[in-house]
């Protein structure tokens, strides 16, 4: 190989980290636009959603952010039946996902013609850039809510629980947890009267960018930092840290982070040991019934077992206050 193609090689080596988000968000986007022109939007988006996410899991193998993060730790089971049974929900039936949004919007526009004080007569990516500010700041309201409230935290630990992010991990949610993000996030825009079209752009934005924040490949996005939620702003959400997983709440973008100062990227690598001190079940349908139980929520919370004893000074061992992150 001449001197001119190692350099060559070199430089473009150095370059792809650089040109791998915009990309991949691009072609998401680009495969969304093509799909909702389909006369079959749905199916259409679906096939165009697991051809990205096909192609990043390829980019992680070839271009890893962490390396040991390529090992298999048991939970690809439960996170393809997260993604395809919890968070899917009405495409089960075609084994796909992240098309809820798309399914919820197309369920409403039967009985909610676009009205209220919606900008209607704006141009489309105009009213897509305000529905993703609007629902935005439900999605935060509902991340943020569900890190602070022991009640919510149940359902979110489930998520956080992950020791690697791929891919993959996109779709690990409760059902709940799922649920509650919905509803915040979409709500507002339903009462505004926001036409079909903004729901679906807003539903196939936060698919494409859930991919690519839990991605584990080698990226650089330096400005992009301050203006979407990236990987490498979603890294440091999963330290165990407090101080550095109680931040970057955005979905989409990281405006309200930005406002109510708790965007946090410092200028050093994100931890690699990541995950939650309590303790999830490891079976799928545990998983789904275990914060609705009493023994289950001291798990997820690392709380120790209340031990019962028979003899006279027998009261339920005082707990102890749980290291957990929250």
């Amino acid at each position: 190989m001449s001197r001119a193609l190692r350099d060559a090689r070199t430089r473009l080596r150095g370059l792809l980290p650089w040109l791998m988000w915009p990309a991949l968000y691009c072609a998401g986007l680009l495969g969304a636009g093509v799909a909702f022109g389909s006369r079959a939007p749905l199916l259409w988006f679906n096939l165009a959603y697991l051809s990205l996410a096909l192609a990043i899991a390829a980019c992680e193998r070839w271009m890893p952010h962490e390396p040991l993060w390529l090992k298999d730790d048991g939970e690809t089971p439960c996170n393809l039946a997260h993604t395809l049974l919890t968070k899917g929900l009405a495409q089960t039936v075609a084994a796909l996902t992240a098309s809820v949004p798309l399914a919820a919007a197309m369920a409403m526009s039967a009985v909610h013609a676009s009205s209220g004080p919606w900008p209607a007569h704006w141009p489309l990516a105009a009213q897509v850039v305000l529905a993703l500010l609007v629902a935005e700041f439900g999605l935060y309201v509902a991340h943020r809510s569900a890190h602070q409230w022991p009640l919510l935290w149940r359902f979110h630990a489930l998520h956080h629980s992950v020791r690697r992010l791929w891919v993959l991990n996109t779709g690990r949610f409760h059902f709940v947890d799922s649920i509650f993000k919905a509803l915040l996030g979409q709500l507002p825009l339903y009462l505004l009267g926001a036409p079909l079209a903004v729901f679906m752009w807003v539903g196939a934005v936060t698919a494409v960018t859930g991919l690519l924040t839990h991605c584990n490949i080698e990226m650089r996005t330096g400005w992009l930092d301050h203006v979407f939620s990236t990987p490498a702003l979603h890294r440091w959400h999963h330290s165990k840290v407090l101080a550095e997983g109680n931040r970057n709440y955005g979905e989409n973008i990281v405006l309200w982070d930005q406002l109510f100062g708790t965007w946090y990227n410092p200028p050093r690598r994100p931890p690699a040991d990541i995950g939650i001190d309590g303790r999830i079940a490891r079976r799928f349908l545990t998983q789904l019934v275990q914060p609705f139980t009493a023994s289950g929520v001291r798990q997820i919370m690392g709380m120790p077992a209340v031990r019962r004893h028979n003899g006279p000074s027998g009261a339920a061992q005082a707990p102890e206050n749980p290291a957990r992150k929250t």
